[in-house]
């Protein structure tokens, strides 16, 4: 099987903020009438007006990811800049209350609002999502998903960082899946989904009983994206650095890899109930790379980091063939250096400094980080 198949999809919501105090600020439709002419279909408003969003190109590979990334990135600072404004790469804001946000004009967000209340309007919240693409056959797409779920609370902890609400140190390091799974039905991990026929038959009787609209109110932390034909991942906090991204795509094509050579061996991974895999998940939300694993299938307990760098041995012959070893060692060395994720880091400068300004100010550094300074303006194909 050629993994070059295996293509990539990435969108970052980003927070829109003051240049000078760094609280967020309601931005969105002036940066996306000014910004349509760089961007195109690539840059969208969402939920409330201080969030922003690229969504990459179908990328072949990580190495075109990166490009793209780093380039979208550093055009929208600019475009920011020329606003007073400046972008912050995180789950949530250390600061700011979900109270004071402006919601986007838009016929979905208003049902969204009208159905879902203050459970929607709490949703102040920023992730990654990662799509896969190359499984061409929904039947498979579906028993890969069945798989990946059992590591959905090793994508949370790696990307963890959003351990502040409402300018509280919430003591969890994804406060963000607090607040996203709270109240919302179909938010969280998927039950195992026996076949495309079961999957159908539950997204027309939710249509059919009008609890959903469409397929796009399913939004649990994987999904098939049958529009796509892709793998949605939808489990992460924004990381904290454009690296911490990329790695983690990497990382998601790797595993959709590796599955997709199993399952053309006729060889699998084990299949978790639901309620198995929340155990490992509230650790995750709650310590991030600090937490504990319970491998259910080999009856043992072992360190989030520990269990990670299984996985990375796992991925590590079909990362090799995807070009992704760049990202495969920043992992690993991640792993190994105490400063942790975006939600370690800024624990540690607000103990250190007692001092929410500083925790934003870290991520607004952080978001920029090996982002080049000067670009020539330029339109995405």
């Amino acid at each position: 099987m050629p993994v070059s198949r295996f293509s990539l999809g990435i969108e970052e919501e980003f927070q829109s903020v003051d240049g000078q105090s760094g609280e967020l600020c309601s931005s969105i439709e002036t940066l996306f009438s000014k910004g349509q002419h760089l961007f195109g279909e690539h840059l969208h408003a969402e939920w409330v007006q201080s969030m922003i969003e690229l969504v990459s190109s179908i990328c072949p590979d990580i190495s075109a990811a990166r490009a793209e990334l780093s380039q979208t990135r550093a055009l929208l600072a600019q475009l920011m800049a020329q606003e007073g404004l400046k972008m912050i790469s995180a789950g949530t804001h250390p600061a700011t209350r979900w109270q004071a946000q402006e919601k986007t004009d838009r016929p979905r967000y208003h049902y969204l609002e009208q159905e879902y209340q203050d459970v929607i309007r709490r949703r102040v919240l920023f992730g990654l999502h990662i799509h896969i693409g190359g499984i061409a056959d929904k039947e498979i797409l579906l028993k890969l998903i069945n798989q990946l779920r059992t590591w959905l609370p090793h994508l949370l902890a790696l990307s963890a960082n959003s351990p502040f609400w409402s300018g509280r140190l919430t003591g969890i390091k994804s406060y963000r899946s607090v607040v996203w799974q709270s109240g919302v039905p179909r938010s969280s991990i998927p039950d195992i989904i026996p076949s495309l026929t079961e999957f159908n038959r539950y997204i027309d009787d939710l249509t059919t009983m009008q609890c959903i609209l469409s397929g796009k109110d399913i939004w649990w932390y994987i999904r098939p994206h049958f529009v796509y034909n892709t793998i949605e991942f939808r489990i992460c906090d924004m990381p904290a650095t454009l690296e911490d991204t990329l790695a983690i795509a990497a990382l998601c094509q790797a595993m959709v890899a590796k599955l997709a050579w199993l399952e053309q061996r006729q060889q699998s991974m084990p299949v978790l109930p639901r309620h198995y895999i929340e155990e490992n998940l509230w650790w995750a939300m709650r310590d991030g790379l600090d937490a504990r694993v319970a491998d259910f299938t080999g009856r043992r307990t072992l360190s989030m980091r520990a269990a990670l760098q299984e996985l990375l041995d796992l991925v590590a012959d079909v990362a090799e063939e995807l070009g992704s070893e760049r990202e495969m060692n920043y992992l690993r060395t991640l792993l190994e250096n105490p400063r942790g994720t975006g939600a370690d880091r800024q624990i540690a400068i607000y103990e250190q400094r007692q001092s929410i300004q500083d925790v934003i100010n870290l991520l607004l550094q952080e978001t920029l980080r090996d982002i080049p300074g000067n670009l020539s303006p330029m339109t995405l194909q």
